[in-house]
């Protein structure tokens, strides 16, 4: 269609007609290609091919970088343009520009803003800004953000602050803009002082006076203004921080959509994730629905996927802590278990996220199906969390990664065998020894250790492996233990409870005796107090309740009656319910008709007997306002 002059100049044949939606395509990626592209070659003339209206026409056309230059906004200063954006056009003079842009008279979108404050050739003054208003007058879209004001155009402070707020162009705080025949539907002037004023002509306006300043600069700048959307998110950041944002739907519609458009963008990662974090906090939760709840965590976790920042990497690991664990991220729990733990594989990751990354694997296997538990595990789970143990032991230092390691193990395990399989397939045990030896004075790590190999200990087949000299030593000389209360003393007789009730054909051991440590497990019962308050949790009875008919081991009956007295007396509604329904009262009937059964063990069994008969009969007169939920369970 074109042919070159004797000029060298690109002309279009004179029997081509090419209409707006050609032409505005084909100025549009020429641009893109000489933006983008570094084997595409430029053509010098390629604008002097839309300078006649009667045979290309151009409605809506982007212009970026140093590639544009006067004689091309000459060339097109002809057209009927509707809208006109001059982006990054460093090489465009101050004044063929103004004249160019006057000539557009039928003009509806204008942004002629800035980004940076670099040498920039166009000048914004009171009268070009007159000029503007003037001519155009079809304008409904004006942008003229990061432009410094050569000259004062705001009314003096004492006049614009009569009356009440206005957009009537008559009342306008900017001088220029009295000259609109109605007010703009859009006005840019972010990083302007323009937007302080208090009388602006505009619907919609962006700056960063206020929240709705920012707001509607967000959405306009996300997507080709990366720069300044990045900087208007800070700011949200920072009213939700240190304010209240009381546009909350909107705001996390903005950063979600900002942080997928510009998924590898540093700048805009960091801040969009730290603004989450604020805007889903506990003081804006109720303004939130499950559905926008769940698009949060789904932008979270992409974040955690596509951009391995460390700062990122902690946002959004500290944003994930504002939902309810596991609950609100079951829908997707494979995937946030599988980025969790692929963020704590490195040998030296951040300390501030290996703890708040392994909190949340705590948290996420705390309190959910065991097939959850299950597929978990097979994650290598386990593994990573011993890892972690042996890094912390190889430092000699028990923090709260090492606490929370052992308490998400002791989650992990729970009920759930092949888990507990994997921890002794893993070296835990040497683990266990270690840290006990390692740090004697540590109260909670001991008694995460011990609820973890409790839950071990319920499993039959893999309790021949704790039955060694070594491992019963330790666990008899726990039992006298006041760490953590009753805690530790308390699960070192229940891991030792279900080793007995196995009975004394597979104790193959000269020492410690049998009958020696069972001794010590009937000492260790009595000094404890059946009213404490527990630190512990439990989902089912089911593994207390299978040491209750039997007369192999009366010791271990007598844990498993205590353990059921101290909790029906403690929290009442939460356990009574789950005796009775487990059928525990049957069992406990067979404990008084067992001769085997020690008086102490009859006596506190009639007494769990009748506090759940009291709270059948009357829930109410017990008291059930003592309830704490805890993250483990023994």
């Amino acid at each position: 269609m074109c042919y070159q002059s004797l000029k060298n100049k690109l002309c279009l044949r004179s029997d081509i007609f090419l209409p707006s939606e050609i032409c505005d395509k084909l100025v549009n990626t020429y641009m893109e290609l000489v933006h983008t592209n570094s084997s595409f070659d430029p053509e010098e003339s390629f604008f002097q091919l839309f300078s006649d209206p009667r045979s290309t026409r151009l409605t809506r056309v982007r212009l970026r970088e140093d590639f544009v230059r006067d004689r091309d906004l000459e060339a097109i200063r002809k057209q009927d343009l509707i809208e006109l954006h001059l982006i990054y056009c460093n090489n465009l003079s101050s004044h063929e520009l103004v004249n160019n842009l006057l000539e557009l008279v039928h003009l509806r979108h204008l942004d002629i803003s800035r980004e940076s404050r670099k040498a920039f050739r166009f000048k914004m003054t009171k009268k070009v800004l007159v000029a503007v208003v003037q001519r155009l007058i079809n304008l409904v879209s004006l942008d003229i953000s990061g432009h410094i004001m050569l000259d004062n155009c705001t009314v003096p402070h004492f006049e614009e602050a009569m009356g009440r707020t206005s957009i009537e162009p008559c009342k306008s705080s900017i001088y220029p803009f009295h000259e609109l025949k109605r007010p703009l539907q859009f006005l840019g002037l972010y990083d302007t002082t323009l937007c302080n004023v208090t009388h602006i002509p505009a619907y919609k306006v962006t700056g960063s006076k206020n929240e709705d300043q920012v707001l509607n600069a967000i959405e306009a700048y996300t997507e080709f203004r990366p720069e300044l959307a990045h900087r208007a998110i800070n700011q949200l950041f920072d009213i939700a921080r240190i304010q209240h944002c009381s546009q909350l739907l909107r705001a996390l519609q903005l950063v979600i959509a900002a942080l997928k458009c510009h998924k590898y963008d540093k700048s805009i990662q960091v801040t969009g994730s730290a603004a989450l974090f604020y805007l889903t906090n506990t003081e804006y939760r109720s303004d939130q629905s499950v559905r926008l709840r769940r698009e949060v965590i789904e932008v979270v976790l992409n974040g955690m996927e596509q951009y391995q920042e460390v700062t990122v990497q902690r946002n959004c690991c500290l944003t994930l802590c504002n939902f309810s664990i596991p609950e609100e991220l079951e829908f997707q729990y494979s995937r946030v278990n599988q980025l969790l733990l692929k963020i704590l594989e490195p040998a030296r990751q951040d300390e501030s996220i290996q703890r708040i990354a392994v909190h949340l694997c705590n948290a996420l296997v705390c309190q959910v199906d065991n097939h959850h538990k299950e597929a978990v595990g097979k994650m290598g789970f386990v593994k990573t969390m011993l890892n972690l143990i042996q890094k912390k032991l190889h430092d000699r230092m028990c923090d709260q990664v090492m606490e929370f390691s052992w308490s998400a193990l002791w989650n992990i395990t729970d009920e759930t065998p092949d888990n507990c399989q994997m921890f002794l397939n893993c070296r835990g045990m040497s683990l266990f020894l270690e840290c006990l030896q390692e740090f004697p004075d540590k109260q909670e790590l001991h008694r995460n250790m011990l609820g973890l190999l409790g839950n071990v200990a319920e499993v039959r087949g893999l309790r021949p492996q704790l039955l060694t000299p070594q491992f019963i030593s330790v666990f008899s000389n726990l039992l006298d233990s006041k760490a953590d209360g009753i805690e530790v003393s308390y699960n070192a007789c229940g891991v030792l409870s279900h080793i007995m009730f196995d009975g004394p054909d597979v104790w193959s051991m000269v020492e410690p005796l049998r009958e020696t440590v069972m001794d010590k497990m009937w000492e260790a019962i009595q000094s404890w107090d059946v009213t404490s308050r527990r630190n512990i949790n439990y989902r089912s009875f089911e593994p207390i309740l299978r040491l209750l008919p039997q007369s192999i081991s009366p010791v271990s009956q007598h844990w498993a009656t205590w353990a059921l007295y101290n909790l029906v007396s403690v929290y009442p509604s939460k356990y009574c319910p789950l005796l009775i329904k487990e059928g525990g009262l049957s069992l406990l009937e067979k404990v008084l008709e067992l001769e085997s059964s020690h008086p102490e063990t009859k006596d506190m069994a009639r007494k769990v007997m009748e506090q759940c008969e009291t709270f059948k009969d009357d829930p109410m007169e017990i008291n059930h306002g003592q309830e704490v939920n805890y993250e483990q369970r023994g």
